[in-house]
């Protein structure tokens, strides 16, 4: 085992080498010739002196970015003897740093995390990133104290995953979405798509697999080990019918052989070459049987089902492992030895199919291996990460972000994000203001000695944790030089993130003490950023979310009042938000809008002062499409109607949007192919309004749940038909159309107390 000391070991003086995508040729020369324990700074510095020898692109910098580190790259050629190694450093380990590399993160603009995002929503958008995208590489790097040389010892480790097909399931096989931007980005980071594509691990999720046993249960997967029950069909081809005679010849001329020779030692006799080729006597488990080679599928169906209806004494077999698969067909001495050979064969092929199910399994196994040891899981804002650990290793992600955490709490029971614990502490977040909180910019200001080699600006009292990598096998070709946006290099930079991190916050390392038990800890340990942007966190424990108090670095924003929101889409391409401001605001008066919020190009939220203008607005805009007159055409809102394709709904029609599977670009276009429509609903009155403010918020400060919406749904009464055929505003419309207050549809008096006994409690929702 080679390892590299990565901080206080290095000389002072030292500069940092890169060592990016170095020949391995080099390093392979530079490890032989060295002794098995290496400080890192002579490591960088024995591979910079081969690499220039040869190349003159070794450059010295103390750009975090560039230093690099060694991990070890597994693949399915090396899966198995890693998974063995890796079991003992996990289980040895004080906590486990993760991450992951994916095709991509949102599959439209609009399903990016807005503001405006109510907590369900915000979950949604998470989902559908973890539904549709793929994880290309997964990084696992156990952290384990070592109290004699009071510093850790990081393994570092870069899995190359792909979900192939290995076993047949349901459905096609898998698909998903590759945004540009995220491949440009792995690209341009060098990373290796033929490893991923050609030699990357596949997986089954917890539900694939045990629907996959559950099929074989049932005997539905013995059709892909090939015993599968013969049927009887018709000979409808003349070759059909010459090939079956033949061979029906042919095998009673090879059993009446057999007969005549019980020794065993007949050898198939035809008058055929080309027979012969194909035709060979063997023994197989103790009988003797025909050996049938270069037949095609269907004529070994056609022989299959003569040896099932014309000879009772003879059994068709197929027999397959890894490397072959053979067709044979066995003479049995009667029926109990024919059903014996044939029980057996059943056997055989159920315990291989066990094996390929279990084989499938593949990368599965080490996050089962995260799971059953119970260490400390660090992300670093990884809320996304471990959606993509729930859906592709346990099975589809819930419906609700409540029914989600209550599922992963119960497998990865302890999980620790360092974006929490960079903005939890006042020294950190003031330091973490000044520059982004990415993972690149936090290693390099929180390990700067690990990072390039110099003293912590920052924290300048507070002694930098040393850590120390450690490589199983310099010398084998599975190892290379990792690199940011490795997901391999990025867990260790998140390991070296939050060993820093919980120095400074004087948590005490000790291998007899479980970091996942720290008292100093326990008030971060399962807290995540709900998005990948900042804002609300979510508690795995119990499912509550948190607006976040310590949001002093943040963006104020204004109290959001979700039930005062209305989504518009479809609109005019022109209209801009202060058009659609000054059309609203002229009929419903200057202060009726609060604010306007783009989605995309093709839609807006509009947040009213007044709940009451939601469903005032809705009607409006009813009245104005059914009548379509002059009168329509000179009202203010004609600007926001015109093209006849402006949808409006409430906040709930934009849930039910995000909700859906359906990948469309453009909000208008998904919201017609969910086939989003308006319709009006008599709500109890009593509805919870959900207040999300970043400028000051509180713990116990919570919104609605899935089950009081569900509740409000079931309490809702649907406007019969005759309202919808004939509604209040419409008859409004119809017969009233002289009188005065029909052409001031500006003044809201007016229209509160025109509609008052109709609609004070119309809501609009979808069907």
């Amino acid at each position: 085992m080679t390892s590299f000391v990565s901080t206080l070991t290095r000389p002072k003086s030292a500069q940092a080498i890169s060592l990016t995508k170095t020949p391995l040729t080099a390093v392979h020369h530079a490890a032989m010739t060295t002794h098995k324990r290496w400080p890192l700074g002579a490591l960088r510095r024995a591979v910079s002196r081969s690499f220039s020898s040869s190349s003159s692109t070794a450059s010295t910098t103390t750009d975090a970015a560039s230093a690099t580190f060694p991990l070890k790259n597994v693949t399915r050629s090396n899966f198995d003897s890693v998974l063995s190694e890796l079991r003992s450093h996990v289980r040895a380990a004080d906590f486990v740093a993760i991450d992951l590399e994916m095709t991509g993160i949102t599959s439209a603009p609009w399903r990016e995390s807005f503001e405006f995002d109510r907590f369900d929503i915000r979950y949604l958008k998470v989902r559908d990133s973890a539904e549709k995208f793929a994880v290309l590489q997964f990084g696992v790097c156990p952290f384990r104290w070592d109290p004699l040389k009071q510093s850790f010892i990081a393994h570092p480790h870069n899995f190359f995953v792909f979900p192939r097909q290995e076993i047949p399931l349901d459905g096609q096989s898998y698909e998903f979405l590759c945004q540009t931007s995220s491949m440009d980005f792995l690209a341009k980071y060098q990373f290796d798509f033929n490893a991923c594509i050609n030699e990357g691990i596949s997986f089954l999720s917890r539900r694939q697999e045990d629907e996959a046993l559950s099929r074989l249960k049932l005997g539905l997967m013995d059709s892909w080990q090939g015993s599968s029950e013969c049927t009887d069909f018709p000979l409808v081809r003349v070759a059909d019918v010459l090939f079956t005679e033949r061979m029906k010849k042919k095998l009673s001329e090879w059993r009446d052989g057999l007969l005549q020779n019980r020794d065993g030692g007949l050898q198939y006799q035809s008058h055929s070459n080309e027979l012969k080729q194909q035709l060979q006597t063997v023994f197989f488990e103790m009988r003797p049987a025909l050996s049938l080679t270069g037949f095609t599928s269907h004529q070994l169906k056609l022989i299959k089902m003569l040896t099932k209806k014309h000879f009772k004494d003879l059994a068709y077999v197929h027999r397959s492992n890894e490397i072959s698969s053979q067709e044979l067909v066995v003479y049995t001495d009667s029926e109990s030895d024919k059903d014996l050979l044939m029980k057996m064969m059943k056997d055989d092929h159920r315990k291989q199919a066990q094996r390929k199910i279990k084989d499938a399994v593949g990368f599965r196994h080490v996050v089962d291996l995260l799971s059953s040891e119970s260490k400390l899981i660090v992300g670093h804002n990884c809320f996304l990460d471990i959606a993509h650990i729930s859906r592709k290793f346990l099975g589809p992600l819930p419906p609700t972000a409540e029914e989600f955490v209550s599922s992963i709490n119960k497998y990865l029971p302890h999980i620790i994000d360092t974006k929490i614990l960079l903005n939890a502490d006042n020294i950190l977040q003031q330091q973490m203001k000044r520059a982004r909180t990415t993972l690149s910019s936090a290693f390099s200001i929180l390990c700067p000695e690990i990072a390039h080699g110099s003293k912590s600006s920052i924290l300048p009292h507070q002694p930098c944790v040393k850590v120390e990598v450690q490589v199983d096998d310099l010398r084998s070709s599975n190892w290379n030089s990792g690199a940011k946006h490795e997901a391999g290099y990025d867990a260790f930079m998140t390991g070296c993130i939050f060993a820093q991190a919980c120095s400074h916050l004087g948590v005490e390392f000790s291998p007899s003490r479980n970091l996942a038990q720290n008292e100093k800890l326990q008030k971060h340990i399962n807290l995540l950023y709900l998005t990948w942007t900042n804002g609300v966190i979510i508690d795995l424990r119990t499912g509550n979310r948190i607006a976040e108090s310590l949001g002093a670095n943040l963006k104020k924003f204004p109290p959001i009042l979700f039930e005062n929101i209305i989504l518009i889409w479809g609109f005019p391409s022109k209209l801009k938000a202060r058009e659609i401001r000054e059309c609203i605001s002229k009929v419903f008066g200057p202060r009726s809008v609060t604010a306007i919020y783009h989605i995309d190009q093709t839609a807006v939220f509009v947040q009213f002062s007044k709940t009451e203008l939601v469903s005032d607005f809705l009607t409006l805009k009813e009245v104005l499409e059914k009548n379509n007159d002059l009168i329509t055409e000179l009202h203010p809102l004609s600007k926001l109607l015109e093209g006849g394709n402006t949808g409006a709904a409430s906040y709930e029609a934009y849930k039910e949007i995000c909700s859906s599977p359906i990948a469309k670009i453009l909000f208008a276009d998904q919201a017609e192919a969910v086939g989003i429509k308006w319709k009006t609903k008599l709500l109890v009155p009593q509805v919870e309004v959900e207040t999300q403010e970043h400028a000051s918020s509180s713990p116990e400060s919570t919104a609605k749940t899935e089950s009081d919406v569900a509740g409000e749904s079931e309490t809702a009464k649907e406007v019969g038909d005759s309202e919808e055929n004939n509604p209040p505003c419409g008859r409004f419309m119809n017969g009233e159309k002289n009188n005065p207050p029909y052409r001031r549809f500006m003044s809201d008096k007016i229209i509160d107390s025109l509609f008052a006994d109709e609609v004070k409690h119309i809501r609009t929702v979808k069907y």
